[in-house]
C-alpha cells in the first residue's frame, strides 16, 4: 500500500497528462465553473446547503464491499443515516422523481447517488445520470462511492454528466484498513483481510488521483472511529490534501454491526480532529450523515414520496377543475 500511495503521489506530481486508465478524458472546468459547483453544492459548501436543495435517488442496492459500521436497510422510514432508504427505485421512477422536484422547488442544486449500496456496482447509476444529463443539463450530478471500482468507471461517470464525486477513505495503511473491512468483492471473487484491505486502498487512493486530474471536485469522507483509525485520519487529510481534493468530511462512527460495541466520538472529538486536519484540506462542518433517500435542504428534509403524492393530487385536482 505505501508503494501504490506514493506512486500516486509522484504521478501527482509529475504527470499531469492523464495518461492513467486508458486515458481519462479531462473535464474543461474554468475556475468559475468550479467556483459555481462549490457555492451551489450543499455538500461541499457551508453556505450552500442552507440555500440549495439535494436529493439522494436510491437506485443503487449492490455494494461490492462489507464495512464493520454498515448495515443497509431497503425499507425503513424511522432511521437517518447512510445506507438507508425507504425504498429501491428503478431509473425510471428516480427520474421522475427528480422532474417532480424541479418543477416544485426552485432551489434544487445536486442529484447525487449514494446508496444503498455503492453506486459504481450499479448499472443503473449510469443510466440515471446520463439521462438527467440530458434533461437537466444545468443539474449538478453527484455520485458517493466506496472507491473499488472508481478507476475503472471513472470514465464513464465522466462521459454519464457526474462532475462531483465523494470518495470514503477510511485507512492509509493496510493494518488499519483489515479492521474496517470484512470483506470486498471484485470481479465475482470475494477478498478477506490483508488482501481485501491492501487491494481496496490502492484502488481508492489511485481512483482518488485519477478523479482530481481527470477535473472532478472530490470530497472525502472518513468514518472516525475510536481505537481504529483515529489516529491515521491527520495522514489521510494530509495525503487527500497533497493530492489535490477540495474538501474533507470527518464523520463520527454510527456503532453498529461489528462496531455496535464502541463509542460514538463526541461533537468537542470531531471539532478537534477537524481543526487537526484543517491544515492540510478545508473541512466540512455541517453534514447530518444523510439517509440514500434524502431529500431538499439538509436539515430540512422532504418527503420525497409525500411530495409525489402532493404533486399527483394537484395534477388531479386540475385536470377536475379545468
Amino acid at each position: 500500500m505505501a508503494r501504490c500511495l506514493l506512486y500516486i503521489r509522484q504521478r501527482s506530481v509529475t504527470d499531469k497528462e492523464t495518461e492513467h486508465s486508458g486515458g481519462i478524458q479531462v473535464i474543461p472546468l474554468t475556475l468559475n465553473k468550479k467556483g459555481s459547483i462549490l457555492e451551489q453544492h450543499p455538500c461541499f459548501s457551508e453556505s450552500a446547503h442552507h440555500k440549495f436543495g439535494r436529493i439522494h435517488l436510491p437506485v443503487a442496492p449492490a455494494c461490492n464491499i462489507q464495512c464493520n459500521y454498515c448495515i443497509r436497510k431497503y425499507d425503513c422510514a424511522n432511521e437517518s443515516r447512510p445506507g438507508i432508504t425507504s425504498k429501491v427505485l428503478s431509473a425510471a421512477d428516480a427520474i421522475e422523481r427528480v422532474r417532480t422536484l424541479v418543477e416544485r422547488s426552485g432551489n434544487l442544486s445536486v442529484a447525487g447517488i449514494a446508496g444503498p449500496g455503492d453506486p459504481l456496482a450499479n448499472s443503473a447509476t449510469f443510466d440515471v445520470m446520463r439521462a438527467l444529463h440530458r434533461e437537466f443539463p444545468d443539474l449538478i450530478l453527484c455520485v458517493s462511492t466506496n472507491g473499488l471500482l472508481l478507476p475503472e468507471r471513472l470514465e464513464e461517470l465522466i462521459k454519464s454528466g457526474v462532475r462531483s464525486l465523494t470518495i470514503t477513505i477510511n485507512a492509509v495503511f493496510p493494518e488499519t484498513a483489515e479492521r474496517v473491512y470484512a470483506w470486498i468483492n471484485k470481479g465475482g471473487k470475494r477478498y478477506h483481510s490483508r488482501e481485501a484491505a491492501e487491494y481496496l486502498l490502492c484502488n481508492q487512493w489511485k481512483g482518488l488521483s485519477n478523479a482530481i486530474e481527470a477535473g472532478l471536485i472530490v470530497k472525502v469522507n472518513t468514518v472516525f472511529i475510536p481505537g481504529i483509525n483515529d489516529a491515521e485520519i491527520p495522514l489521510i487529510a494530509k495525503s487527500a490534501g497533497e493530492l489535490g481534493a477540495d474538501i474533507m468530511n470527518i464523520l463520527p462512527l454510527i456503532p453498529q454491526a461489528s462496531f455496535g460495541h464502541l463509542e460514538r466520538p463526541s461533537r468537542e472529538t470531531i471539532s478537534k480532529m477537524r481543526e487537526t486536519c484543517r491544515q492540510y484540506i478545508p473541512q466540512m462542518t455541517h453534514c447530518k450523515q444523510c439517509r440514500a433517500d434524502a431529500c431538499g435542504i439538509i436539515g430540512q428534509d422532504k418527503d420525497i414520496e409525500l411530495e409525489m403524492l402532493n404533486a399527483k393530487i394537484g395534477e388531479d385536482y386540475c385536470e377536475n377543475v379545468f
